[in-house]
């Protein structure tokens, strides 16, 4: 069976979205595995990796997302299994994982070199399942450069196969391939694909800033897949708020709250995108009821104005099973940007 290892030298780099984009390119029956998990979700009563569950939400497979990795927590790994055992437990997972699939995609954990303590970083991986490695780079211009020429300088390939890498997240792909290109054409490492930024990949729908902020819907519920592309805090007077630029613009999102009903009432008549109620204050009813006869949600969260932007801030725009038009753009980007045929040969 054809296996690959994606991985990647730095945090978010975009192997998830990478691995999605692909499946749905390559039109196969895929199978998938994240042995280490690295992004911890509680459901259901049972620890699951988020990316494992992702996966099996969008396509429907039939396993339970806790059955795609061995673990999360490297204190119990270690205590848990040795060498011979780890590779035991991945031969086992990939023959289950991998049944009647034409390919096996394996999710390395956060970075090249998280797992080595427990035998189950990216390399460890590609030899024990005999798998092909991708690289999946972003970041400026030079960083990806530094990172290229790291993985062919420092890193020990020894008996690793490497597919390639998939540059990410490039602002301008023309002048990067023309820039770029010839000098990591030279380092002898396939470039499989220079994929472009997409803005709309980084912004948050009202129902994922719901879900991470365990905020309580008052009223739209259906309307939660509305995007955010702007955020204004509403520390002034509505009055003032409206005369501001960002105010004005189009999918914004206001946190402001509960009892500053001058600037919920603004946000109802400058058609935002929603609301984010802070400091646990409802507003008076008759606004939640003009609320949602306009169909604007209002989310209502205990943390106060400053601690709710500072929390959005540090959220990372992870993908969604209720995204499809996200999907849909990271099919497209795949197709258009990645050699399929050089990876799968």
């Amino acid at each position: 069976m054809n296996t690959i290892v994606v991985t990647s030298l730095r945090n978010s780099t975009g192997k998830t979205s990478t691995i999605v984009g692909l499946v749905e390119t390559l039109q196969k029956q895929v199978g998938y595995m994240k042995p280490l998990g690295d992004r911890l979700l509680y459901s259901k009563k049972r620890l699951w990796d988020y990316d494992a569950a992702l996966m099996t939400g969008l396509y429907s497979m039939k396993v339970q997302p806790d059955d795609m990795s061995i673990g999360f927590d490297h204190s119990k790994l270690r205590f848990m299994y040795n060498q011979d055992t780890i590779r035991a437990k991945l031969s086992e997972m990939a023959e289950t994982l991998g049944a009647g699939r034409d390919l096996l995609i394996v999710e390395a954990g956060k970075s090249i070199s998280y797992g080595t303590s427990v035998h189950l970083d990216a390399l460890s991986l590609a030899q024990y399942l005999g798998g092909k490695v991708v690289f999946v780079i972003s970041g400026d211009d030079d960083t990806i450069l530094d990172d290229i020429m790291f993985v062919r300088r420092s890193v020990d390939m020894k008996d690793i196969r490497v597919a390639g890498i998939i540059v990410n997240k490039v602002h301008n792909v023309d002048d990067f391939k023309e820039t770029y290109l010839p000098e990591i054409r030279q380092t002898g490492l396939n470039v499989l694909g220079v994929l472009p930024y997409q803005s709309e990949l980084t912004y948050f729908s009202l129902r994922y800033l719901a879900d991470k902020l365990f905020a309580k819907v008052l009223n739209a519920e259906a309307n939660l897949d509305r995007k955010v592309k702007n955020i204004f805090i509403g520390a002034m007077s509505g009055n003032v708020a409206v005369q501001k630029p960002l105010f004005k613009k189009e999918d914004k999102l206001i946190i402001t709250g509960g009892d500053r009903s001058d600037m919920i009432l603004a946000a109802l008549n400058h058609n935002a995108a929603g609301i984010i109620l802070t400091n646990n204050i409802l507003p008076p009813s008759n606004i939640i009821a003009k609320a949602e006869e306009s169909g604007m949600p209002m989310l209502l969260v205990t943390p106060d104005t400053y601690q709710v932007a500072r929390q959005i801030d540090r959220l990372e725009p992870l993908l969604t099973r209720e995204a499809a038009d996200k999907v849909d753009l990271l099919k497209n980007m795949v197709k258009a940007h990645v050699n399929i045929d050089v990876l799968l040969a």
